[in-house]
C-alpha cells in the first residue's frame, strides 16, 4: 500500500512538471500577483489626498514572440481617496474587480518590459468612512474604464516586479443631477510582486 501511494505521488509530480513545461513551450505562462495601491481621484474634487490599499489576483502571459506578449489579468483592487472637509476627515473606499489587458514589449534580454493597455473595472463596494459614520455611497458608476502604463522586470526564478499607473477615463459620479458639472475619475499607482508558473 505504501509503495502504491509513493508511486502515485511520484507519478503526479512527474505529470505536473511535464504539464508546466509543455505550457511554457506553448508560450503561455500563468501567474499570481499582489501589492500596494496608492490611489486618488482627479477632477472636480477639492482637498483630496491618497488612499493606500492593496491589489491581488491572477494573470496569464501569452507569448507572441521574443519581444512581445499579451497579458490579461483579473484583480481585486482597493481604490478611492481621502478627503478633508468642513465636516471633518473622511475616507472614500472604492473596491473594484479589474480586468487589465496589457501589451508587453520586452526591452532587454526578455527580463525588462514596457507594459501598456486598457482595463475595465467593476465596482464591488463604495463606502465613505468618517469619525461618526460608515455608509454606502449612492450614485457611483458601476463600470470604470481606464488606461495603464508601466514597467515590469522578471527574474530567472520567475519572480517578477511591476510598477504601473492607471488613469481612469470614466466619471465616477453617476448621479444624473450632478454628473454634468461634477466630474472626477480614478487615478492609481500599483507596485506589484508576483510569480509565473
Amino acid at each position: 500500500m505504501k509503495k502504491t501511494i509513493l508511486l502515485m505521488i511520484v507519478l503526479c509530480s512527474v505529470l505536473t512538471g511535464t504539464a508546466q513545461k509543455s505550457k511554457r513551450e506553448e508560450g503561455i505562462k500563468i501567474g499570481i500577483k499582489g501589492g500596494l495601491n496608492i490611489a486618488n481621484v482627479y477632477g472636480d474634487v477639492k482637498d483630496n489626498a491618497i488612499r493606500t490599499s492593496i491589489h491581488a489576483g491572477f494573470l496569464a502571459e501569452i507569448i507572441v514572440n521574443d519581444k512581445f506578449s499579451i497579458q490579461p489579468e483579473l484583480l481585486y483592487s482597493g481604490q478611492g481617496y481621502s478627503n478633508q472637509s468642513p465636516l471633518g476627515y473622511s475616507r472614500i473606499k472604492l473596491d473594484y474587480v479589474t480586468v487589465p489587458l496589457m501589451a508587453k514589449f520586452y526591452l532587454h534580454k526578455n527580463d525588462l518590459s514596457l507594459e501598456a493597455g486598457p482595463q475595465v473595472g467593476f465596482l464591488v463596494s463604495g463606502k465613505e468612512k468618517t469619525r461618526l459614520a460608515n455608509g454606502t455611497i449612492p450614485d457611483l458608476s458601476t463600470v470604470d474604464f481606464g488606461l495603464n502604463l508601466g514597467l515590469g522586470y522578471e527574474l530567472k526564478s520567475h519572480v517578477f516586479f511591476q510598477a504601473r499607473y492607471n488613469l481612469g477615463i470614466t466619471n465616477i459620479d453617476s448621479n444624473s443631477a450632478t454628473s454634468a458639472f461634477t466630474k472626477y475619475s480614478n487615478a492609481n499607482i500599483q507596485v506589484s510582486i508576483g510569480y509565473l508558473f
